[in-house]
């Protein structure tokens, strides 16, 4: 599949008369909001593990020297926590370019804090995509993220502001403390 997913997603799913649908946020959706939404609840989404295992040319690395953003992975008996944002389904005209390096929309089930369920999309990168560079250990991956820059900056503040707000929401993702270990260690 094409790096470019933008338009794959517009043909995705049909949105004719909806006037909102849940939008689930793992990486940079929960902390950069650059779009409009009517509410956020935090949420989380079951069987899935959040992973650095996609390459980004476009934000956070350039196509000879990509960065790594986060995908999410398979995972029976996980629970990957993120922010929910109820949206218009206007704003996946500026989503869609913006989560074009490789991710597809997929529709998932998310349970909300307070024990209650909703239908929402989340952005996934799957392994088929042009752009999907796969399992490294943590301290390649560190490596990797702390010598890449991008258009949206450096990779290190993408890891950093997501460690951060992983741990505002009390998620304890593993994978990403790993690598935020082993960033500050080299630093």
């Amino acid at each position: 599949m094409s790096a470019d997913t933008t338009e794959h997603n517009r043909n995705r799913q049909d949105f004719s008369g909806i006037d909102s649908i849940w939008l689930f946020g793992y990486g940079s959706l929960i902390y950069k909001v650059d779009f409009p939404y009517l509410e956020k609840r935090p949420a989380s989404i079951q069987g899935w593990a959040r992973r650095f295992w996609q390459g980004s040319h476009d934000h956070r690395g350039t196509p000879e020297a990509p960065g790594r953003v986060v995908t999410l992975v398979e995972k029976p008996g996980a629970t990957c926590k993120g922010m929910a944002f109820r949206v218009s389904p206007k704003v996946f005209e500026h989503l869609d370019v913006r989560e074009k390096n490789g991710y597809l929309r997929f529709t998932t089930r998310l349970t909300f804090d307070d024990g209650s369920h909703g239908e929402g999309l989340v952005y996934i990168a799957t392994e088929d995509n042009e752009a999907f560079l796969g399992h490294a250990p943590d301290e390649d991956i560190a490596r990797q993220i702390a010598s890449a820059v991008g258009p949206s900056g450096p990779n290190s503040e993408y890891l950093l502001r997501l460690a951060e707000s992983l741990r505002a929401l009390g998620d304890e993702c593993t994978h990403t403390f790993a690598i935020e270990s082993h960033l500050k260690k080299d630093s």
